[in-house]
């Protein structure tokens, strides 16, 4: 049953028996009743001149509410999924690359769009993620910025960076992007919106005015779905088309893999575009057992759309996991048309799955953020289809161990892009997990290794405990290193480490 507000569920009683739909109804109204008047009372504490663009902010805020009340649950009906259609996904090495003599032109129909939301935190950095240094004293943003100048300088193009930015992460950001200012690189931000969190226990804001700084436990940015309006809301994207773009290319500013591909981008508007418009594309990837829980695509009700795990029915999650029903997962590299962003707003027909997001604020609060997902608005546009990209296209670096693979051998750095190297015999990158105590936060990790040890012909490593390493160490296939708990392993200098189990206790004093 729904959990209302106790005013709502007296006066609801009052109406209509309690079992009853009509009483469910009512009680539902109340809620989104209570919660919009609370939301006008927010709107009050803050200064007249902000208040117009803040109203239209809660307004979806209320209409992201209203929804989630309505809705009866995340699961969806299994048996109404078709089989994917032959053509729905396309292979990446069947796209053809084009004519130099054509690039220019490409590329300046495209937007290259960063999701630039999130903090550092759970790496252990303060401020934007995207400032932390994850090659040759680079950070991802710098890597970013090399990546479209390169670009522009080589074709003479025009390609324009457009960072969403978010409250965690805007004023730390536009001082960051002066730097650039010399670049062959036009920059643009904009911002994602605020929204309150709200109580469990009575579905109302826990804000208690609208100074976000003063309480910031109490806002959230409702993830990247809120793309689409914000960017309108921005004025950005009617300055694109009317620039005559056609395209943005938009993808976590984390994935050092999400780097402009130019025959996607003529398969979108060079020679191979297609007669009937492709207005979305969604970037796939083979699914392995490390990526089981990953959206997927899926066909219902003759549409290609999105498939989260949070929207799976209990009894099928193991069908969902499975590597052979579902072989892709998404990387979130996207690519839609510009024009039919504006259409899908214009008609109010983009209609994205809410995920419900449990936190618990410092205080023991219980609250819930409703959130939405940017390739979950795939079904609302004409003409969608997946592509299946190689694995290089998805280098996310969430934890250590992804920075572990980033900082290595196993990578080269061409003009603000990795490229694996050649020296690697297998294109698949090694499996590495760190203990969450000694290797979580950044300055840890760092300060655990001499320099990145030789990974290239490296399988699997799982190290555990108090482990440091020494300059120069190798490490190749399988290699496990375990220190219990009070032990402590030194790994030596030049040491290599071979299909190895390493447990116990070794220290390595200067004398």
């Amino acid at each position: 049953m729904l959990d209302v507000p106790h005013e709502a569920k007296v006066r609801g009683h009052q109406r209509a028996p309690s079992d009853s739909k009509e009483f469910h109804e009512v009680t539902k109204r109340d809620a989104l009743r209570l919660l919009e008047h609370d939301v006008d009372r927010l709107l009050e504490t803050t200064e007249k001149a902000r208040q117009p663009a803040l109203k239209a902010e809660m307004g979806r805020f209320a209409d992201l509410f209203g929804r989630f009340i309505q809705e009866e649950g995340p699961a969806l009906d299994w048996n109404k999924i078709q089989k994917l259609p032959e053509n729905a996904v396309m292979n990446y090495s069947n796209l053809k690359s084009p004519k130099n003599e054509q690039i220019r032109n490409m590329l300046d129909k495209l937007v290259v769009i960063k999701l630039n939301g999130g903090l550092g935190t759970s790496m252990g950095c303060h401020g934007p993620k995207s400032v932390i240094p994850v090659r040759s004293d680079l950070t991802f943003l710098d890597l970013t910025v090399q990546q479209i100048e390169h670009l522009n300088k080589t074709y003479d193009a025009n390609v324009p960076l457009v960072l969403m930015n978010s409250f965690n992460t805007d004023e730390d950001t536009e001082k960051i992007v002066r730097k650039y200012k010399g670049f062959r690189v036009q920059i643009h931000t904009f911002n994602q919106s605020c929204f309150p969190r709200i109580s469990r226990e009575h579905y109302l804001p826990v804000a208690k005015d609208f100074d976000v700084e003063k309480d910031m436990e109490a806002w959230y940015p409702p993830g990247h779905g809120d793309f689409y309006d914000t960017f309108r809301n921005s004025g950005l994207l009617k300055k694109f088309i009317e620039e005559g773009r056609e395209y943005c290319f938009l993808s976590n500013i984390d994935n050092l893999g999400a780097t402009v591909d130019l025959n996607i981008l003529n398969k979108l508007v060079g020679e191979e575009r297609a007669t009937t418009p492709v207005e979305f594309v969604m970037e796939v990837t083979d699914k392995t057992r490390a990526d089981v829980k990953g959206g997927t695509l899926i066909q219902m009700e003759n549409k290609l759309r999105l498939l989260e795990i949070a929207q799976v029915p209990p009894e099928h999650v193991d069908d969902f996991k499975s590597v052979k029903t579902f072989k892709f997962f998404n990387t979130n590299n996207i690519w839609a048309n510009l024009a039919a962003i504006d259409r899908v707003l214009r008609e109010r027909t983009l209609n994205m799955e809410i995920i419900v997001n449990n936190k618990t604020l410092e205080n023991g609060t219980r609250v819930i953020q409703l959130e939405t997902a940017v390739g979950a608005a795939m079904k609302c546009f004409d003409g969608a289809i997946g592509i299946n990209v190689p694995r290089s296209r998805f280098l996310p670096v969430k934890k250590s161990s992804d920075l572990l693979l980033v900082m290595s051998n196993l990578y080269t750095l061409k003009n603000g892009s990795l490229v694996m190297s050649p020296q690697r015999m297998f294109p698949t990158t090694p499996l590495v997990k760190l203990g969450e105590n000694h290797f979580s936060k950044v300055k840890e990790f760092l300060g655990r290794f001499a320099n990145i040890p030789d990974i290239i012909e490296l399988d699997h490593l799982t190290v555990s405990g108090d482990v440091t390493f020494g300059r120069g160490v190798s490490l190749r296939g399988t290699v496990i290193i375990i220190a219990n708990h009070g032990d402590r392993i030194d790994i030596p200098a030049g040491a290599i480490l071979e299909n190895k189990i390493v447990s116990g206790n070794m220290r390595i004093l200067d004398h």
